[in-house]
Order: C-alpha cells, then sequence, then structure tokens
C-alpha cells in the first residue's frame, strides 16, 4: 500500500502535477522547473523531493545543476499506469496548456540567467 499512497500524495497537488505535466516533453533543470511555476526554490525542491520518492520521477546531477527527468523506463507498473493516467486526465487543461506556453520561452533562457533570477527570490 504504501507505494499506492506516495504515488497518490504525489500527484495531489497541483504544482507537482504541473511538473509531471511540463516534464512528458523531456528532461528539465531544477532552474527551469522553479521559472515555470514561479514560487520559492525551497519549495520547489521539496516538489520534486516528493515526486523522486514517490519514484515518478528520477534526477541527475551535472555540476552544480540538478535535471529531473519522468521516470518511466526505471518506473514500476504502478507509476507508469499513474503517469499515463495523468496525461490523460491533465492533457486538455488550462494550466498545463499556459505552461506548455510558458515552458517554450523558458527553455530559451540560459541556466545562468535562470539561477540568478531565483537566487534573488
Amino acid at each position: 500500500m504504501t507505494p499506492f499512497l506516495a504515488i497518490t500524495k504525489a500527484l495531489s497537488d497541483e504544482n507537482r502535477a504541473r511538473v509531471v505535466m511540463a516534464l512528458t516533453e523531456g528532461e528539465l533543470c531544477l532552474c527551469e522547473v522553479i521559472e515555470l511555476l514561479g514560487i520559492a526554490p525551497s519549495t520547489v525542491s521539496k516538489h520534486m523531493s516528493v515526486l523522486q520518492q514517490a519514484g515518478l520521477v528520477t534526477k541527475r546531477k551535472d555540476g552544480r545543476w540538478h535535471y529531473y527527468r519522468l521516470a518511466e523506463r526505471s518506473a514500476t507498473p504502478a507509476v507508469r499506469d499513474a503517469l499515463r493516467w495523468a496525461r490523460k486526465c491533465l492533457a486538455d487543461e488550462e494550466t498545463i496548456t499556459r505552461d506548455a506556453a510558458r515552458l517554450c520561452g523558458v527553455k530559451k533562457k540560459s541556466r545562468e540567467t535562470l539561477a540568478a533570477c531565483y537566487a534573488e527570490r
């Protein structure tokens, strides 16, 4: 029961659901996620930790940069099913559509620029 509860807890928050949907387009740097959500870096880090503990995302570090992606290949069947369900249910949500458009602009910025912006928050 613990894995099920971790997955449902992770997907029960709007910001975490937004991150999952943003990651359907591919890997994102933590600074890109912070910029997309527009909330405090410490809060985003906590959200990412919850997603990672549930097995929904994986993290890799490259120097000082942290990158996240959906854990589809290494995921349990329950996680794969949950990710498919989330994508199906949220694909047409207005917030997700706005985030996708915003993410295009965020990805055009350098990591250094993004990191400088959230360091000031």
